[in-house]
């Protein structure tokens, strides 16, 4: 009987029988409940952390404005909601700042650093592998989960050693060490489930002309496609280690993983990074993708996962939006954005009834200085509108402030601007290329157009007064040139493809403010029991937010 019944009862035996003794004793009944606290919930069985790389505010208005306003959205049928906007509705949302924290820290942080402060709650320093700020070992919530007896499973369609999955399993002092960080995953025992990309640090060094290993990898189902150039510098072959040595079963295609039956998987899907976004728009119009989406790793992870009676934490990292960004690539990024939001909407499939669970959905960080903005190109037509506040006048903004139909001309983009770059030249050589030649190969993919004299800007080359002998980017001579924030645009070569953006940009009323990353909030979506995630709407930092993920895990 609730107290409101109890109260209800209490007051109609007084009205009509007066204050008998019955009466005195169910008003001290209900004095008694109305002592009692109401029970809440700040421990969790399971904890989901989703994490869009790059992927600030930003970058999520234009997925909602696609989603919601585009004419021919893809939401459309979906009653123009995005799976991040349900769990806004369902949930509670907050920011948090990402940069390395502390005194000692900087001013933007790196995936690194960012996955590292989400996954211990310290401080870590920038490009830095599950150490803190000093370069100590420290224990992630990954960690703390399995030491606790529950699953624990990494997914990502980058490479499963790349910065921000591995920061959640593996302690080095540099991010670039993939192959350690390879044997660390594989030989820790920490993690059950493992599932991205990045074969490659994990193949013998001779892997392109062993043809007695290539026998094996062909034994255990992996396709030839997969044998590409191994990064690892000996002859360990950490794959049929993962088997032999550790339990894992493997995968390596989309119907591979689809049909394991096991509590232990390793999945190995591309040498390098997994599909982009584009391709997989276009492989799954008619079920052609040999990889598994983003959404496929996540809805396989959470089926192993959840029949651990003690729990799991899984992380899930849709990694190539920040990728996109880093070209300044807008219709690509679109297509991640798309990506991630199909995962996100398995695991609130998933969730959406339970309250057993707590689900984070973030970003390490924003990528690009991304925004949609107004112009003074193609101004608009003038027009008479039917309203009666018009009084005669002309509409006619001063401004270009964006045609909705741009959203459709994004999406509908073929090919990222790493494909033009290669349509134009396999070897990415663009001395002597032409205005004519990028601008043929653009509009081959592109459903914004442009003409050769706008595309002249793209093959232009300076000499790189930043060169740094050695350096991993800054290393070359010559750097593709940037005209503004030169100094923000760090990674050679690839520039070319920052100047496809700026080729386009104007067209598609985008602007970018750098090509690396900036110290923006970034946004916080909650999902679980009230006592749980009330914590998380509040203006935080990526450390505060771990330590509330580990306490809601972690029994103290």
């Amino acid at each position: 009987m609730s107290n409101k019944t109890i109260l209800a009862l209490a007051v109609a035996a007084v009205l009509l029988g007066g204050c008998s003794e019955d009466t005195v004793e169910v008003i001290k009944e209900v004095e008694v409940i109305k002592e009692v606290p109401p029970v809440v919930v700040t421990q969790v069985k399971n904890v989901i952390l989703m994490i869009g790389d790059g992927m600030g505010a930003q970058q999520v208005g234009l997925l909602e404005e696609y989603a919601r306003r585009a004419p021919n959205s893809i939401y459309n049928s979906m009653g123009n909601q995005t799976a991040l906007s349900k769990f806004a509705n369902a949930g509670l949302m907050g920011l948090s700042l990402n940069a390395p924290h502390g005194d000692s820290g900087s001013l933007v942080v790196d995936s690194a650093c960012s996955a590292t402060q989400l996954a211990t709650g310290v401080a870590a320093g920038s490009e830095m592998i599950g150490l803190d700020i000093n370069g100590n070992i420290v224990e992630t919530i990954l960690e703390m989960a399995k030491a606790k007896g529950k699953a624990t499973g990494l997914v990502s369609d980058t490479r499963i050693t790349h910065a921000t999955p591995a920061a959640f399993a593996a302690h080095q002092p540099h991010r670039s060490l993939e192959t350690s960080i390879a044997e660390q995953l594989i030989e820790s025992g920490n993690v059950d489930v493992l599932l991205s990309g990045g074969a490659r640090v994990f193949l013998p060094s001779d892997i392109k002309t062993d043809l007695a290993d290539q026998a094996l990898m062909k034994d255990l189902g992996m396709p030839t496609t997969s044998f590409g150039k191994s990064k690892r510098k000996d002859d360990r072959n950490l794959i049929l280690e993962a088997k032999a040595d550790h339990g894992y079963d493997l995968a390596f295609t989309k119907q591979q993983l689809a049909a394991l039956d096991s509590n232990k998987i390793l999945g190995l899907f591309a040498n390098s990074g997994m599909a982009d976004g584009i391709s997989y728009t276009a492989c799954s119009k008619d079920n052609s993708c040999v990889e598994p989406s983003l959404r496929d790793m996540t809805v396989k992870a959470l089926d192993v996962l959840s029949q651990d009676p003690d729990g799991f934490f899984l992380m899930i990292e849709g990694g190539q939006i920040d990728w996109a960004g880093h070209s300044n690539d807008a219709g690509t990024m679109l297509h991640e954005l798309i990506k991630f939001d199909q995962a996100v909407q398995a695991v609130y499939d998933w969730v959406k009834d339970r309250e057993d669970t707590l689900v984070i959905v973030t970003a390490d960080h924003e990528t690009g200085s991304f925004g949609l903005s107004y112009s003074r190109k193609n101004l608009p037509e003038g027009k008479f509108l039917d309203g009666d506040g018009m009084q005669g006048r002309e509409y006619k903004p001063n401004f270009n402030f964006g045609p909705l139909a741009t959203l459709d001309k994004l999406y509908a983009q073929s090919g990222t601007f790493y494909n033009m770059m290669s349509a134009v030249d396999s070897n990415w050589d663009f001395n002597g290329t032409t205005g004519q030649e990028w601008a043929d190969v653009i509009n081959q993919y592109s459903a914004i157009k442009v003409t050769a004299e706008q595309a002249e800007q793209i093959p232009q080359r300076e000499v790189n007064e930043y060169q740094v002998p050695g350096h991993k980017y800054l290393n070359a001579s010559e750097f593709p040139k940037i005209v503004d924030f030169k100094e923000f645009y760090v990674y050679g070569d690839e520039l070319h493809g920052n100047l496809i953006g700026r080729t386009l940009a104007a067209d598609q009323n985008v602007v970018w403010g750098t090509g690396t990353h900036t110290a923006a909030p970034v946004p916080v979506y909650a999902f679980g029991p009230m006592g749980v995630i009330k914590q998380f709407s509040t203006m935080q930092h990526h450390v505060d937010l771990a330590n509330k993920m580990i306490a809601a895990l972690i029994e103290p």
